[in-house]
This record gives structure tokens, C-alpha cells and sequence, in this order.
């Protein structure tokens, strides 16, 4: 029994007793909807650049890549839901699903199905379970934190400083790394708080990081709450310095913090629009009316990975393209990836950032 499937205004895919007979189906997760929907344009974007520059020049194999895109909401159980949905549509590639929270649960079920992923999901317990399918392009919390909590004790020396975290799996992870690199250089937080994501209220922790004396607030968790709890500080009369981490890269934090933005520092890896073999993709995004900022050039690399891997093992089968993953190496628009026996990136990379109007760089040395 044939049918068509319309997929995120890409094309359709042909089926044909369930198998896909002409085209690579392939998939994007995050979150498309919500208050983190913002990161979900950036990985849309980027992932139908890629494709459509891949397709461009013969596909992968002789056959056209189509993309399918999952909304998760950022929510854990929508995630799973997101996934199965996935594993019935086929896909051979997944890049997602952006939220640790819900990358943790969905992988679990893509490793069941035997279906490859990449994502940039920076919590350790990602790549800590043992699963084969999932590849992480990010570096880890454990690294980020120690680069965030070591630049705040080094920089910040004698000011008080909060440590803070918004109970998810990627912001208490980690605010939990940032707390453990400043009491490794012998600074122990003035405080310790977490707060619920998505409320509109935080005054009671401005109350109590003032009440402190704080000065400064590492901040585990995303960037719209950020904002919120700048502008509600400023307003306080307190003036305070954030260092967040790799979702900060959101100029939504600029639109919703006004000029307190300035004061927002974050970790991220080495800025892919600063490197030369990207230039002309670089352009091409701007060309486009699209900045490539935060994880749209992720994205981009993510289906490059796919495809390298997918020529190199010259076949789209799980566990051909799992053993090309593990064992080669790829040039793409973030640089060259290669993985270790967990699918870790083996050379992931931090660098502080300070947003500055506007736009964010790294930090003047």
C-alpha cells in the first residue's frame, strides 16, 4: 500500500510497505515551540542549509537527503513521544534533541531502534550510559564549568559570588560543575539556590543575593530567565554580573535584558564564524538574511557529519555508520570532529564570551 508523507515543507518521501525507497530521511529535535523555541529556529535553520547545500551537490550515496523536524518543547516526555514518532517515520540521522532533558530520554529509545544521532546536549550523563547510537559535537558541563568557575575565581577575586541553577537536567549539572571549579580554587559560594524555570517573578532571589552582598551569579540554566532576573535586579539597585553557560548565545537574552545583557558572560565553544574553512558558508548564511550564531552552524555541521560518515562507510545502515562515526574523522563548518569510545567530542573546547551591544565575543584579555 503506497502513501506520501509532507515533510516541514522540504518535499515528501516515498514509502512503500514502510521502507523508504528514494531519499535519506533524516531528522532535527528540539525545542520548535515554547519560550526556547528561538534554539529550535537556530537548529532548523542551519540543518536546511546543510541539506540543501548537500543535496546540491548529488546528496549522500547517490540519493537526495529530506528532513523531518521534531518539536520536544524542551519537554521530556513530548521528547520520547518525538522519538517514537521518529523511529516510525524511518530516519537514518537524528540531530537533537538540544535540551539535556529530553536528549537523555529520547536517545534511549533511537539506541533501542538502532538509529544514529549527534547532538549538543552538554550534560555528562549523555554519553555516560553506555549507548553506541549517540555522538555528542558540544563539549561536556564538566568541562565548560570548569572553564566558567575558573574564570570567575580568577577574574572575580574577593566579590562574593552565588551559584544558581534553574533544576533542569543541563542547568543544575551545570551550576554543580561551576560550583565544584570555584571551591577547587578556594572559593566557596555565598549561595547556593535554584529557582523554577518559566516564572515571571524572581525577586526573592534578587532579595537574597542583595541581602548577601553578591556581586556576581553563576547561573546554570537558559537564557530567558536570565534576562528576566537581570532586568529585576537592575531595578533593585543591584548590579550584577551573570556567567552563564553555552545557551546564552541567544540574542533573545539582548531583546529581553536590555543593556544589562552587557553584563552577561557565558561559556561556548571556539566561535565557528571566526573560522576561515567557514567563510564562505558564513556568508552564504548572511547572504541569506540568517546570523550564524549560537547552534546554527551546530546544526549545519551535524548533517556534514552525517553525510561524510554515510559516504565513507558508503551505506546508511546503523552499524555501518556507527563504526565509520567512531573511527574517522570529519572536517566541517565547526571545525574537524572525531569521537572516543563514549562519543564524546575528543577535542571539544571552551571559551568565555561576553555579550556586548548586542553582539557577543570573546572576552578582551
Amino acid at each position: 500500500m503506497g502513501k506520501k508523507i509532507l515533510l516541514a515543507g522540504i518535499g515528501a518521501l516515498a514509502m512503500f510497505g514502510g521502507q523508504a525507497y528514494a531519499d535519506h530521511l533524516v531528522a532535527i529535535a528540539g525545542p520548535m515551540t515554547g519560550q526556547y523555541a528561538s534554539a529550535g529556529d537556530q537548529i532548523r535553520k542551519g540543518a536546511e542549509m546543510a541539506i540543501a547545500d548537500i543535496n546540491a551537490k548529488g546528496g549522500v550515496l547517490g540519493q537526495k537527503l529530506v528532513l523531518e523536524v521534531g518539536d520536544d518543547a524542551c519537554d521530556p516526555k513530548q521528547a520520547v513521544s518525538v522519538a517514537n514518532t521518529m523511529v516510525n517515520k524511518k530516519i537514518v540521522f537524528m540531530h537533537g534533541h538540544w535540551c539535556s532533558s529530553s536528549t537523555i530520554p529520547a536517545s534511549d529509545v533511537y539506541n533501542e531502534s538502532q538509529i544514529l544521532m549527534a547532538t549538543v546536549s552538554t550534560n555528562p550523563k549523555v554519553t555516560e550510559r553506555g549507548l553506541k547510537n549517540i555522538f555528542r559535537i558540544m563539549g561536556r558541563d564538566d568541562q565548560q564549568g570548569l572553564v566558567a568557575g575558573g574564570y570567575l575565581a580568577d577574574t572575580f577575586k574577593g566579590k562574593k559570588i552565588a551559584v544558581v541553577d534553574d533544576k533542569s537536567a543541563y542547568g543544575k549539572g551545570l551550576a554543580d560543575e561551576m560550583a565544584k571549579a570555584l571551591q577547587g580554587k578556594g572559593v566557596k559560594p555565598a549561595l547556593r539556590e535554584s529557582i523554577t524555570a518559566g516564572e515571571k517573578d524572581y525577586s526573592g532571589l534578587v532579595s537574597k543575593l542583595k541581602s548577601a552582598g553578591v556581586e556576581v551569579m553563576a547561573y546554570g540554566g537558559y537564557h530567558t530567565e536570565v534576562a528576566l532576573i537581570l532586568r529585576q535586579a537592575q531595578q533593585a539597585g543591584l548590579k550584577l554580573t551573570v556567567m552563564g553557560g553555552d545557551t546564552m548565545t541567544n540574542t533573545e537574552l539582548v531583546t529581553a535584558a536590555g543593556p544589562a545583557a552587557d553584563n552577561v558572560l557565558f561559556t561556548f565553544s571556539p566561535d565557528p564564524r571566526k573560522n576561515p574553512a567557514a567563510a564562505d558558508i558564513v556568508k552564504k548564511f548572511r547572504d541569506a538574511k540568517v546570523e550564524p550564531e549560537g547552534y546554527v552552524m551546530y546544526a549545519y555541521a551535524a548533517m556534514q557529519l552525517f553525510a561524510q560518515a554515510a559516504e565513507q562507510a558508503k551505506s546508511v545502515k546503523y552499524g555501518d555508520l556507527e563504526k565509520a562515526m567512531r573511527g574517522g574523522s570529519f572536517d566541517t563548518v565547526i571545525g574537524k570532529l572525531s569521537f572516543d569510545a563514549k562519543g564524546d567530542n575528543k577535542l571539544p573546547g571552551f571559551m568565555v564570551y561576553q555579550w556586548m551591544g548586542g553582539k557577543y565575543d570573546y572576552v578582551a584579555k
